[in-house]
């Protein structure tokens, strides 16, 4: 752990990416010592700009941007966190179980990850958030990890299949050891950093996917969640009545979360792979 948070302190990339995602953890912890107050409330003060007692105005309905925005961050973080997390644990499952057990389990598990991947993406996510008449972060949860785990357990096959011959792993199969002692404890330590970079590409891929579908209504309309935001924005033509705070900032919000997972995606890959590093220049002593 020492070794990881120096080399996260001077990367650049890892050390913006992870302050941001801090920023959003208070937010999310603790948004009524931010901005005390009910993201639902309706108030008369309907479609109010900036004033002191409304720092980011109101919405059509009289509810305080501000209150939302900051109360939004917690849903966004759940469904990041849960999907991206749920999706990699699958595709560790899937991707370093078929690498090390090979034959026929390998052949089955990568016709059914291909399956998966040649599915496209986004039309089956909608279909499969429409398909429950009741939307909630649940059913948002569980299309995000079915269409979400397949390109993560293909990268995570390759990393296996290249470490599956190395000496440690015949050293612990010569000694006896079990198969589920050899992948947890031999293999999965040597992709800690692959494992880390697919959670944070699966958390990417999570929260800009359900802030699309709640954009669209498949989300649960009544929260108060940054998609949500968006959604009622379009409804209530924020946009062309002037209320353009209602809808730049949840959008800012995504795209400063999803900024601050691919910041740290892009680090890790760096922190793992010496190749990706940036070449630095080398100062040459005048002669």
């Amino acid at each position: 752990m020492a070794t990881l948070f120096r080399a996260i302190r001077h990367n650049g990339k890892a050390a913006a990416g992870l302050l941001i995602l801090l920023l959003f953890v208070i937010m999310a912890a603790v948004p009524n010592l931010i901005v005390p107050g009910n993201p639902g409330t309706i108030t008369d003060q309907v479609s109010q700009g900036s004033s002191g007692k409304h720092l980011l105005g109101t919405t059509a309905l009289g509810q305080d941007v501000l209150v939302q925005v900051v109360h939004g961050a917690r849903p966004a973080l759940l469904i990041a966190v849960v999907a991206g997390l749920l999706a990699t644990v699958i595709s560790v499952l899937i991707g370093i179980s078929a690498a090390y057990l090979g034959g026929a389990w390998d052949d089955g598990l990568n016709l059914f990850t291909d399956v998966v991947l040649v599915i496209p993406t986004l039309p089956l996510v909608i279909v499969i958030a429409g398909y429950f008449s009741h939307h909630s972060i649940f059913v948002l949860v569980i299309a995000l990890v079915v269409t979400g785990w397949s390109y993560g357990a293909r990268q995570l096959r390759s990393q296996a299949l290249s470490l599956r011959n190395r000496d440690f792993l015949e050293a612990a199969r010569v000694r006896g050891e079990r198969r589920s002692y050899v992948i947890f404890f031999e293999l999965l330590p040597n992709m800690t950093s692959l494992i880390v970079a697919n959670f944070l590409g699966s958390a990417l891929y999570s929260i800009l996917t359900a802030s699309g579908l709640e954009f669209l209504g498949l989300g649960d309309t009544s929260n108060s969640d940054w998609g949500t935001m968006l959604y009622w924005a379009q409804n209530q033509s924020a946009l062309q009545t002037g209320q353009y705070v209602w809808a730049v900032a949840p959008g800012l919000c995504i795209a400063l979360l999803g900024t601050s997972f691919a910041l740290l995606n892009n680090a890790f890959d760096e922190i793992s792979n010496p190749a990706l590093r940036p070449v630095r220049r080398l100062r040459v002593a005048a002669s």
